[in-house]
C-alpha cells in the first residue's frame, strides 16, 4: 500500500521518475538502523559498488564517495544521505558523479512490532518522458534487490539480537563427530556447541578448523563464508578473520567466538571436538 503522504520538497528541475513500495519485516528502528550503517554497500550490495570512502557521518546522516562495480560508466559518485526521523523520511542525493541532481526518498510508516511500509520515490533531472520512464524503472528494479538483500540483513540480526545470549557454560564435550574418512566427505559441516554456532572447514594444507559462524561485528553470516587465503570475509561489511585463530585479520579490532578444538585420534581416526586454551590442527596423513 502506498503511503499517504505529501510529496517532499525537491528542487524544480527534478522530476518523479518512478515509486516503489513494499512492507519489511522488521521495525521501525532496525530500518534507521540500517540507513545510517554506509559501510555495508560494497559488501552486501557488490553487484552494484566496489568501493566506499566515508567523507563525514553523524546522527543525521552520512557522505561517502563510492566507486560503482569495475565496467559500469561514470563508476564515481558522492553521495550524501540525510534523515529526517520527525517525518519518518530521508533522502538519498548524489552530489557529484554519475547521476549527480538524482534525489531518492524514502518515505517509512511503522506497521508493528517487526512491519513497516516503505515508500520509495526516485526523482531524477530528466525531463524526456521516454528517458525518465526507463531511468525509474531500471531504479525501480534495482530497489527491488537492495531492500531485499537489506531485509534479509535486518531479519538475521533482529533473530539473534533477540535471542539470550547466557555466558558460555563449561564445555562438557568430547563431541563426537565419527571417522576422519567419513568426516571429510561432509565438509564443511555446521555444528553447535553449547547453543553457539560453528563450521567446521578443511584448508588447503589438510587441517581441519572450526570455526564461530557470527559475525562480532553486525552478527552477520559467516557460516557459508569463502576462505581467502586462510581468512574469512564476512558478506555484510567485508570484515576479515583468521579462520585458525578467529582473530581480526584486518586490524578491525574483532574476533569470533573462541572455537573448539578439533582432534583425531592417531590409532582410531576418530575426530572430536574439545575444549582447551590452544587449538590442535588434524592434518591428512
Amino acid at each position: 500500500m502506498p503511503i499517504n503522504r505529501a510529496e517532499p520538497g525537491v528542487p524544480a528541475p527534478l522530476a518523479l521518475a518512478a515509486t516503489y513500495s513494499r512492507e519489511v519485516r522488521v521495525g521501525i528502528d532496525r530500518i534507521w538502523e540500517n540507513v545510517l550503517d554506509w559501510e555495508h554497500l560494497p559488501a552486501l550490495h557488490e553487484m552494484y559498488f566496489d568501493r566506499v570512502r566515508l567523507v563525514e557521518t553523524g546522527d543525521l546522516g552520512w557522505r561517502v564517495e563510492l566507486t560503482k562495480t569495475p565496467g559500469s560508466a561514470g563508476r564515481r559518485m558522492l553521495l550524501e544521505l540525510q534523515i529526517d526521523r520527525a517525518n519518518a523520511r530521508y533522502c538519498a542525493r548524489t552530489l557529484a558523479g554519475d547521476g549527480a541532481g538524482t534525489e531518492i526518498w524514502t518515505l517509512l510508516e511503522a506497521l508493528g512490532p517487526q512491519r513497516t511500509a516503505v515508500e520509495v520515490r526516485f526523482y531524477l533531472p530528466e525531463r524526456r518522458p521516454d528517458r525518465l520512464a526507463t531511468l525509474g524503472e531500471k531504479y525501480r528494479s534495482s530497489y527491488v534487490r537492495l531492500w531485499d538483500q537489506d531485509e534479509a540483513m535486518m531479519m538475521r540480526r533482529e533473530a539473534l539480537s533477540g535471542r539470550a545470549r547466557a555466558r558460555r557454560k563449561a564445555f562438557a564435550g568430547p563431541l563426537a563427530l565419527g571417522p576422519l574418512r567419513e568426516l571429510r566427505q561432509r565438509l564443511p559441516l555446521l555444528v553447535e556447541v553449547d547453543g553457539e554456532p560453528f563450521r567446521l572447514v578443511e584448508l588447503k594444507d589438510g587441517a581441519l578448523v572450526a570455526h564461530g559462524t557470527i559475525c562480532p561485528h553486525w552478527l552477520g553470516p559467516l557460516e557459508d563464508a569463502v576462505q581467502e587465503n586462510g581468512r574469512l570475509r564476512c558478506p555484510w561489511h567485508g570484515y576479515l578473520f583468521d579462520v585458525r585463530t578467529g582473530m581480526s585479520a584486518d586490524g578491525r579490532g574483532y574476533r569470533l567466538a573462541p572455537a573448539p578444538l578439533v582432534v583425531v585420534d592417531p590409532v582410531t581416526g576418530e575426530v572430536t571436538l574439545n575444549a582447551g586454551p590452544a587449538r590442535r590442527l588434524a592434518r591428512r596423513g
